[in-house]
């Protein structure tokens, strides 16, 4: 069954742009706290039953996608990398990666049980779905994964300062986490996934010779190394808006910083996923919400465009701001 989200990423023509939310799935939705009830991230997220259960929360809203509920760094801990989840820090590993041992120690084509509860969560969500709507699995990229690997995740600063010191470390470690995101990827297109979203949420924030060293070809090779169903890229807030447009990708994710309706003028051959903003999202009034996604529908031009935020929701998100956000993007 062809879903209107991933007609519109093919940039087959649609009724309307499907509207889905990064972090659709969280803390924001007090039903989402309800079934988690304080259980540790991980012990969550690898039971599939209450992973299945997160992941279609969202549904009741009427979002024309399900976004699996787990994290990028689920990879990893496949890979033989344990990681926790910490309140104010984010995901970190048991232990840092430092040395050519310990990157060798990862797995770059770890056994398909090793993420099983994936695999078992993506076929878990498409039995409830019954091809009601698709299923959308997601990977980090290299280089935002690394930077957890390493310990250092947004801290750029500290990135930088690894990577000087140790240039052949970080390069083993990026090559080895594309082996194993094109590995994962493809395993989950093989078992059904609609379309796949590649996250690099720290990328943004390089320069553009440094991007184009640790963020672009990975893009690439990945992006062309898992095919077969629609591919989205996003970089948080990207400067390098042309760099995006030939990473391979069939949608791109916009940021505040992208013209919506500039970018669709310029490339009409590319599909576009955006760009409310998170923030107003959290800290306006429904009617606001309301009236910005409506300029966003207004952008996308009805074609080519999946309506999304800039970011994933913010924890504090008021629920009745969420259900602003998708009635307006379906003219409701």
């Amino acid at each position: 069954m062809d879903h209107l989200l991933v007609r519109a990423a093919r940039g087959e023509a649609i009724e309307r742009p499907p509207v889905w939310a990064m972090r659709q799935a969280g803390r924001w939705d007090p039903e989402f706290n309800k079934l988690r009830a304080g259980m540790p991230f991980f012990e969550f997220s690898e039971n599939v039953e209450l992973a299945a259960k997160a992941s279609l929360l969202p549904k009741r809203f009427g979002v024309d996608a399900i976004i699996l509920f787990y994290d990028i760094t689920t990879l990893t801990v496949s890979m033989g990398l344990p990681f926790t989840l910490q309140t104010n820090r984010g995901p970190v590993p048991d232990r840092l990666i430092a040395t050519m041992e310990d990157v060798e120690r990862l797995d770059p084509e770890p056994r398909p049980e090793r993420f099983g509860h994936i695999i078992g969560l993506l076929q878990r969500v498409q039995q409830e779905l019954r091809g009601e709507l698709p299923a959308i699995v997601f990977a980090g990229a290299p280089f935002t994964v690394a930077t957890y690997c390493i310990g250092t995740g947004k801290d750029l600063p500290a990135t930088r300062s690894f990577i000087a010191e140790k240039p052949v470390v970080w390069q083993a470690l990026l090559e080895r986490i594309e082996i194993a995101t094109i590995h994962f990827l493809k395993s989950l297109i093989g078992h059904g996934a609609a379309l796949y979203q590649l996250f690099d949420s720290w990328a943004g924030e390089l320069t553009r010779e440094e991007y184009l060293r640790w963020a672009q070809p990975y893009h690439q090779r990945i992006l062309a190394g898992a095919t077969g169903t629609p591919r989205i890229l996003f970089v948080k807030e990207c400067p390098y808006f042309d760099l995006l447009t030939v990473s391979g990708a069939d949608v791109i994710s916009l940021g505040l910083c992208h013209d919506l309706a500039a970018v669709r003028r310029a490339y009409p051959q590319l599909a576009f996923q955006g760009n409310v903003d998170e923030e107003l999202l959290r800290s306006g009034t429904p009617e606001q919400v309301a009236a910005a996604t409506r300029k966003c529908v207004q952008a996308g031009g009805g074609r080519r465009h999946i309506v999304n935020l800039n970011h994933g929701c913010d924890r504090a998100t008021p629920v009745a701001n969420f259900e602003a956000f998708v009635r307006a993007a379906k003219g409701d």
